[in-house]
């Protein structure tokens, strides 16, 4: 009897010392990973209104800006749960994504972001600022505020900014669309792909929203981003004195841009002034000036200073394309129009292609072809499928204008 009753006053110490080191273990792991109080005794109706407080201009039908923590409160409050979003502190750059989109867009849009957020903004939380003709609707405020680690930011475009201008003969606008849909151009008879254009050629930069910030990261739905971007690309293009930031170029459609380079010309010899001594220009002419090649960085990938875009060279350039109103009736791009700038306005060695990104745009892809990069990037990809050197590409110019060393073995992924 006296065996029996010490076996029981040894259970009762060894379960009394159990639970107590249960409850110890609990209240540090409360302590180390709850939300606050505050957060927590937040109802679920204010959380969402914090959440979606809005900034109002005077241009602007709605502009909307969602911190990440409050966002992340609104999404857990929503879903039945406390779980905040961390911040990082201090270091960054005034920089952030831009996506420009429509609400129907949303679920192709996701995939871009998990690729962006996973590959690089899960380690510095940059914000996202998200531009659409008209006003985002909630589902698509409350489904990218919850994959975006930085805060999010909501923005509608004035209607003069996506809109015939009017200097524009809107019936020969409609004529070129004609002949476009009749020669089968890629996006040749359609109007909110010309506003499309001319937005991001000229206003995008202008938005409110992003008055705050110094640099930009584009990024559109259906993209993917292959590696891992472990260094902070704001910083290296500020430290090294970098303005524009490419993955991919080609040449563009000569059909839609037959204009372009002689309103270039044009505005080239009434300022030359803007045209530094080290430009790129022989990047998009192989004749000294005197045509255009079609070389173009292709801009639904662009990290870049949106200080350029608002320099009084950019600014007097654009405004001269516009009055010849190209973008109507032709089909100007902002991919050329941008790359243009950059290689006039900018001296070469401030342009910078990204080698270590991995970027696919439908139908090309950006694939490391130097096995070194792919294996610590851990990228994703077939370097086969890379389009950086193949005989279409214009990167092998700007290799060699750069005097840059291409990696070992590009050979084998030309063809």
């Amino acid at each position: 009897m006296a065996r029996t009753n010490a076996r029981l006053i040894r259970f009762g110490i060894f379960a009394t010392v159990l639970i107590l080191c249960g409850y110890i273990l609990s209240r540090g792991s409360s302590t180390s990973y709850a939300v606050s109080d505050t957060t927590k005794s937040t109802s679920s109706s204010d959380t969402t209104n914090a959440a979606n407080a809005a900034v109002t201009d005077a241009n602007l039908k709605d502009t909307s800006v969602v911190p990440a923590a409050a966002g992340a409160a609104a999404a857990g409050a929503a879903a039945g749960s406390t779980s905040g979003k961390a911040v990082s502190a201090g270091g960054k750059e005034k920089a952030t994504f831009v996506s420009l989109a429509r609400n129907s867009d949303l679920w192709e849009l996701v995939g871009s972001i998990r690729q962006v957020e996973d590959r690089f903004n899960s380690k510095f939380h940059y914000d996202w600022v998200f531009l659409n003709d008209e006003e985002f609707n909630d589902e698509f405020k409350r489904v990218t505020t919850e994959l975006c680690s930085g805060n999010t930011k909501y923005g509608v475009i004035p209607h003069e900014q996506w809109s015939f201008p009017s200097w524009i003969d809107t019936e020969k606008a409609a004529k070129t669309r004609e002949d476009m849909r009749e020669k089968k151009i890629i996006y040749g008879d359609s109007i909110p792909y010309r506003h499309m254009c001319r937005y991001e050629s000229g206003f995008f930069f202008r938005h409110p929203l992003l008055d705050d910030y110094e640099w930009y990261w584009r990024v559109e739905p259906g993209i993917k981003i292959f590696c891992d971007v472990d260094y902070d690309v704001f910083k290296f293009m500020k430290d090294n004195k970098k303005t524009y930031g490419f993955t991919i170029s080609l040449p563009e459609y000569k059909e839609t841009i037959l204009t372009l380079w002689d309103e270039t010309k044009k505005f080239v010899k009434e300022n030359p002034q803007y045209i530094p001594e080290s430009n790129m220009r022989d990047f998009i002419s192989d004749d000294g000036g005197v045509s255009y090649n079609g070389c173009h960085f292709w801009s639904n990938f662009e990290i870049a200073s949106l200080d350029f875009w608002r320099s009084e060279a950019y600014l007097a350039y654009f405004e001269h394309l516009d009055q010849a109103g190209g973008f109507f009736y032709e089909r100007w791009g902002d991919a050329p129009v941008h790359s243009i700038a950059a290689a006039l306005f900018l001296p070469k060695g401030q342009i910078h292609f990204f080698d270590d990104v991995g970027y696919y745009h439908v139908p090309f892809n950006n694939c490391p072809v130097d096995q070194a990069i792919r294996s610590e990037k851990n990228c994703m990809c077939n370097p086969k499928d890379d389009f950086t050197f193949k005989g279409y590409s214009c990167t092998s110019k700007f290799y060699n204008l750069m005097n840059l060393k291409k990696p070992q073995g590009w050979e084998r992924y030309a063809d």
